[in-house]
């Protein structure tokens, strides 16, 4: 059993973001990787033209797909999502998203913060982008050789603003002279989500990140799962308060929402929550009642 209470998560998060995003040429020369590597989508949200990126990005991926000339349904994106959200759901945002632990970094600067509730209808809008700019206008706004724009990559993702077109612009002067509307646009909605990120804890994952509301579907059904025990639990209501995304851990453990963090599990008095991966035992309160060791 793999007990993540044992894991420093923030050690987790940085690792993985250094290690997606290893390509020192890239950031030297102002290049972008295109090794054998790229074909491969790594779980969390990574720009695939940051410099040093590795890999694809699922959402960025999906777009392709979708967009190309020669329609087709791509099993190989859609298993690797399937697989990931299978195995980890939101897992994935709380410990392996680079985006996720930038918003984390930039959350901790001093300033009053506001706390959103987790009944926020704001939340269900990443379904919206995701069907409206992931799906539906790749799908079908087309230019004259069928092929469709990554519209949300191109017109929203704050993430690849930060980790490839600001990068990119600054070490090719070429690219400077290109600079249009579009761009500005993309640097105005970084500077709303960095904004946003100081006073809210992960606004662009709760609000906005269509591979979160992918993940977040998989959430009740897997093999990362949450439990909440009945004998054990006060209704203290301290796992709510300690939840960076408001999730009512006591009610819906695996909530869409939840980014699987584990700060509700550390946080119980009555040790009440627990994790593990692996199949449903029985019927619960959303999950397998493992007892977390201290």
């Amino acid at each position: 059993m793999l007990e993540l209470g044992r894991l420093n998560r923030k050690l987790v998060q940085v690792i993985t973001a250094v290690g997606t995003n290893s390509y020192i040429s890239g950031f030297l020369n102002g290049t972008i990787y295109k090794g054998k590597l790229k074909k491969f989508c790594v779980p969390g949200l990574n720009c695939y033209s940051c410099p040093g990126a590795l890999g694809a990005c699922p959402i960025g991926s999906l777009q392709a797909v979708i967009g190309s000339a020669n329609y087709y349904l791509s099993y190989y994106v859609l298993g690797t999502i399937a697989l990931f959200g299978s195995l980890m759901g939101r897992l994935v945002c709380g410990w392996l998203c680079p985006f996720g632990l930038i918003q984390e970094l930039i959350h901790k600067i001093p300033s009053k913060k506001i706390r959103i509730s987790g009944k926020n209808p704001l939340k269900y809008l990443k379904y919206i982008i995701l069907i409206s700019f992931v799906i539906l206008m790749p799908m079908l706004i087309v230019n004259k050789l069928g092929m469709g724009d990554p519209y949300f990559c191109k017109y929203i993702c704050p993430a690849g603003t930060l980790e490839a077109g600001i990068p990119l612009v600054l070490m090719n002067p070429s690219l400077k002279q290109a600079i249009g509307i579009i761009f500005s646009w993309k640097v105005f909605l970084l500077l709303v989500t960095i904004v946003g990120s100081i006073l809210i804890a992960r606004p662009f994952c709760r609000f906005i990140c269509p591979l979160g509301a992918i993940y977040g579907l998989f959430n009740p059904v897997s093999f990362y799962r949450l439990e909440v025990s009945n004998e054990k639990c006060i209704r203290c209501n301290k796992c709510t308060k300690t939840c960076p995304v408001s999730v009512e851990t006591y009610k819906t453990p695996n909530s869409p929402e939840c980014i699987r963090c584990g700060e509700c599990i550390k946080a119980c008095p009555t040790k009440a929550i627990s994790s593990k991966f692996g199949l449903k035992e029985g019927e619960g309160t959303g999950g397998i009642k493992v007892e977390k060791n201290n």
